[in-house]
């Protein structure tokens, strides 16, 4: 019942409310049609108005696309970086990939080298 009866007496404040509130244009900027202006003032006033909402525009693209264009630059130095610190690694590994096999072959021939040693020092 109570929320009824509020109900009841909000709907005409809030109608009172909405039918006193001034609306008041607002200058949204953007491109005018500056052709339905019947005076050279006005129609040159309207130009101007939309070379400067252009020019606004084109700055702040222009800011945008530095911006843009400044971090891919930075992530670019950064894949460098890790480019080449991956290219270290692998040069590393490659390295001691290399050394492995040859101690692996030293180790191979040892055995072999000791043999053909052992059986030429052995008495026949």
């Amino acid at each position: 019942m109570l929320g009824r009866t509020a109900g009841i007496c909000f709907a005409p404040l809030l109608l009172m409310t909405l039918s006193t509130a001034q609306v008041r244009a607002q200058d949204v900027p953007g491109i005018e049609i500056c052709t339905v202006e019947k005076t050279w003032e006005r129609r040159t006033s309207c130009l101007q108005s939309n070379v400067d909402f252009l020019q606004k525009t084109i700055a702040k693209l222009n800011l945008d696309h530095q911006q843009k264009f400044e971090a891919a630059n930075r992530q670019i130095e950064a894949l460098k970086a890790t480019v080449a610190s991956l290219q270290k690694t692998v040069g590393d590994l490659q390295t001691a990939q290399t050394k492995l096999v040859d101690d692996v072959k030293k180790k191979q021939d040892a055995p072999a080298a000791a043999k053909d040693a052992a059986t030429k020092d052995a008495p026949k």
